[in-house]
């Protein structure tokens, strides 16, 4: 059976709260940023004249050469020299709050339905570990090549066999992103994951959002 598209009506029926206006497109710009900013590594590190393994001897006496006065063979006027406001270790990351990833990820998954871009099926298990078998399976439901696979679990024969399609990254409903929901071509989402995904649009009352 192929998927079908999940309109706003069949969205709305499914419990998933849309937002239908302008509201909520800073919150993706800020949750998209941040989530990026933290998997920088923040690992370029130069030496400054202090810590270059030079002596601090001078290159040459103060006076009688004819040329300027040097105080030091670490200076960075010289090649293999320490380095003037170069980079160093630092943390990216950026602290954004539940209530505004939250924000983002019910509008980012509100834009996609309203594109067209959101597909249901009933459920997603392949059959035999083989990655023809799950290419073949996939192309029944989408033509789509760049697609978001959402299950509210894989088992393990699904998982392996998707390994190697590269366009193609599954996702459980309960670990999704915003990021991703904005990535792909295509949305391809069973109705269990249907159900974990309009909880998560739904006010938290306190419960932590992983947004």
């Amino acid at each position: 059976m192929s998927a079908k598209v999940l309109t706003k009506t069949a969205a709305k029926e499914a419990r998933i709260e849309m937002i239908e206006d302008g509201h909520g497109t800073q919150a993706i710009h800020d949750t998209v940023v941040a989530m990026r900013a933290a998997r920088r590594s923040g690992s370029a590190n130069t030496k400054t004249k202090a810590e270059v393994d030079l002596s601090g001897a001078k290159p040459w006496r103060q006076k009688g050469t004819g040329r300027a006065r040097a105080g030091y063979k670490s200076s960075p006027i010289w090649r293999g020299g320490g380095v003037v406001f170069g980079p160093k270790p630092r943390d990216y990351s950026k602290k954004i709050s539940k209530s505004v990833r939250r924000l983002a990820f019910r509008k980012a998954l509100s834009e996609r339905i309203n594109e067209g871009a959101v597909l249901t099926i009933d459920k997603f298990v392949v059959p035999e570990l083989k990655t023809k078998s799950f290419v073949a399976l996939l192309k029944k439901q989408t033509d789509a090549r760049q697609i978001l696979l959402i299950s509210d679990a894989f088992d393990e024969t699904t998982f392996k066999s998707a390994r190697n399609v590269k366009p193609v990254t599954l996702a459980t409903a309960s670990d999704v992103n915003t990021e991703q929901l904005l990535a792909f071509e295509k949305i391809l989402v069973t109705q269990k994951a249907l159900e974990k995904l309009a909880e998560r649009t739904r006010p938290s009352h306190g419960r932590e959002a992983t947004e």
